[in-house]
């Protein structure tokens, strides 16, 4: 049985590989969404949890801080994006 560090054992779904999970977990959220059951952020709800999220990763440093170059770069990246409307 293989152990993980935190000394438990990893059986099941935790032993897969990130793959395999990866396509469970698809199929699982399209189950959802075909049966009604998955829950659909509206806009506003998004911009919460981002604000949220963002917010708990800089209180305990582990957000990503954008150099200058990194920021333009990432704006120039959305600003392609959104002209060919994706």
């Amino acid at each position: 049985m293989a152990r993980n560090n935190n000394g438990s054992s990893n059986r099941g779904f935790a032993a897969m590989n990130p793959d395999k999970q990866r396509e469970i977990a698809s199929k699982g959220g399209k189950a959802a969404h075909a049966s009604g059951h998955a829950h659909e952020f509206s806009s506003q709800e998004a911009r919460e949890a981002g604000r949220k999220g963002g917010k708990a990763a800089h209180a305990s440093g582990h957000a990503h801080e954008f150099s200058s170059q990194e920021a333009r770069e990432a704006g120039r990246k959305g600003g392609q994006s959104r002209s060919r409307g994706m």
